[in-house]
């Protein structure tokens, strides 16, 4: 048990699926997980634990921001033993042939500030997912049928942003998609020496301004979950 997360030993598995609201970790864990159980319901942060396909599995909600994921991922990982974190949310897209709906595999995720750039202060650290299990998630989405974006993500610390400036010079650095969280989850996950990824869904885009309503996005999002799943299991065979 920790300050934010009440579960107890054993509670949290290796594999911890880490949406942004804990509202959809409980609508994963109900729809994916086997035998699912709360572990954590503190700040009404929920947590739970079951298994898919025999698997243990936690789905823990992260919270919205880097700030507040970091909180999450330090304490998975440290007191309670977690392996492998994969953020499962949804992004604005940023390139013209990224559409509603498509799922992109984040290989890095560029930022202005996070909260580790305290401790890393003037070095521009560059986070990146992890190779075996970046590989297993485009696998598993081909299995699917379905063919991911992948490549660098922007990392906001602010939801608001009214940089339009700094939106254009990424657009034209190829960056795929803006999100708050996945620069910070890299960054702890090299910390530790864990695997980290993040799977994503667009919901919205920059350039068209066209989004998802709230109904569709549940609908829409159970796609990336069992990527994130598959890539999880498969990776443990890559080398």
């Amino acid at each position: 048990m920790t300050i934010h997360i009440g579960a107890e030993p054993g509670d949290i598995a290796p594999t911890v699926l880490m949406p942004g609201d804990p509202k959809r970790a409980e609508w994963a864990a109900q729809r994916f997980l086997d035998n699912a159980r709360q572990v954590n319901a503190v700040r009404g942060m929920s947590g739970y634990t079951g298994t898919w396909q025999g698997h243990p599995v936690t789905i823990h909600g992260s919270g919205m921001g880097m700030a507040s994921l970091s909180i999450y991922a330090n304490e998975l990982i440290r007191d309670f033993g977690a392996t492998t974190l994969i953020r499962i949310g949804s992004c604005g897209a940023m390139q013209h042939d990224v559409k509603l709906r498509d799922v992109i595999l984040a290989m890095t995720a560029s930022s202005i500030s996070t909260p580790s750039s305290n401790m890393l202060r003037e070095l521009n650290f560059a986070p990146c997912a992890d190779w075996g299990l970046l590989r297993a998630a485009v696998h598993a989405a081909e299995a699917k049928g379905s063919t991911p974006h992948v490549g660098g993500i922007y990392s906001s610390d602010t939801f608001y942003d009214e940089r339009a400036d700094l939106t254009e010079a990424l657009t034209r650095h190829g960056a795929l998609a803006v999100e708050m969280e996945t620069a910070e989850l890299y960054t702890v996950a090299a910390r530790y020496g864990v695997r980290a990824l993040a799977v994503l869904t667009v919901s919205d885009h920059l350039i068209t301004g066209a989004a998802l309503d709230s109904g569709v996005r549940e609908s829409s999002f159970g796609e990336m979950v069992e990527i994130a799943l598959g890539a999880a299991f498969g990776a443990e065979a890559v080398t």
